[in-house]
């Protein structure tokens, strides 16, 4: 097993990211042992079925003892509970991890409970789908997706050089921020898409006068893409809103005020700034097919992603 960087790995929890990282460490051959923790014994259960690692507990503390790299994988809420049961267990030397959406939360949460003898690298992943679960993951996720780290200051450099070689591994391309930098940025690029995503949904679902048949018979491409957003995991979203306030109120404040300079334009049927929005707009689109973010087909590239699964 040339390709292995770590003897042991727990992984804490096992949806969506979590079973996609054990599908990939299982591939290439990157661990001796992946110690699997889930607090639902029947969400365990189910991983322990797709064999995607070689010891399983609903016991975090157990999970990580002798864990050379520990990947905390779950809702951002529950960050520092995790990291209040694993820390007295924690291996010195031991990489702790996360895949959070939000990295100033997680931090605050966990950094409080980690022991000086153990690296604390905050990391985030961006990929996935809006599937979940142990059964949502498959193996390259990862291939050529950013993942972020917002190391703390102090953090030791053959630790995090090791972290970083891991996510290459795994096909991801990695970069690092401030926390609160990474915050707003994720708060416009990922956060703020799904909150309108669910609100457009949400006002579809309440209108009285499209009944539900209409509404999905009569389904475009537009609203398709935003039902898609708005079908990822409840808790994840509720979590990443709760505990990225301060960037996402900022991000929502400004898309209001642009809302209503649509709103104006529309109403005084002024086309030439309607064409300037749009036709600048269509640019930004194309800029992300060109950066490698998507691929110019007109489902977004839906299609595409199902068949790498």
């Amino acid at each position: 097993m040339s390709n292995v960087l770590f003897d042991r790995i727990a992984l804490i929890g096992i949806g969506l990211i979590g079973s996609s990282i054990a599908r990939d460490i299982k591939e290439l051959g990157l661990a001796r042992n992946v110690v699997i923790s889930t607090r639902s014994a029947e969400t365990l259960k189910r991983a322990q079925e797709l064999e995607l690692g070689t010891d399983y507990t609903v016991s975090a503390a157990d999970a990580v003892k002798d864990a050379d790299l520990v990947i905390v994988s779950v809702p951002v809420g529950a960050s520092g509970s995790v990291a209040e049961q694993i820390a007295p267990h924690l291996k010195s030397g031991a990489i702790v991890t996360d895949v959070g959406s939000t990295k100033a939360s997680v931090i605050a949460q966990m950094a409080p409970h980690m022991p000086q003898s153990v690296h604390f690298i905050p990391g985030h992943p961006l990929a996935g789908t809006e599937k979940s679960g142990p059964d949502a993951g498959f193996v390259g996720l990862f291939h050529d997706r950013w993942c972020i780290f917002t190391p703390l200051p102090g953090t030791d450099a053959v630790a995090l050089g090791k972290l970083k070689t891991f996510w290459e591994k795994l096909g991801s391309r990695v970069d690092e921020m401030e926390p609160e930098h990474h915050d707003k940025v994720l708060a416009i690029v990922s956060h703020l898409p799904h909150i309108i995503a669910y609100n457009i949904v949400g006002t579809a679902d309440d209108l009285g006068t499209v009944t539900e048949s209409e509404v999905i018979k009569y389904s475009a491409s537009g609203f398709r893409d935003f039902t898609r957003l708005a079908a990822s995991d409840p808790t994840m979203w509720r979590d990443i809103c709760l505990h990225n306030k301060d960037a996402i109120l900022e991000m929502l404040a400004r898309f209001s005020e642009d809302l209503a300079y649509l709103q104006r334009a529309i109403r005084w049927g002024e086309g030439d700034k309607l064409f300037e929005l749009f036709s600048r707009t269509r640019t930004i689109r194309r800029s992300i097919v060109q950066a490698g973010q998507d691929v110019d087909t007109p489902d977004f590239g839906r299609h595409a992603l199902d068949q790498k699964k």
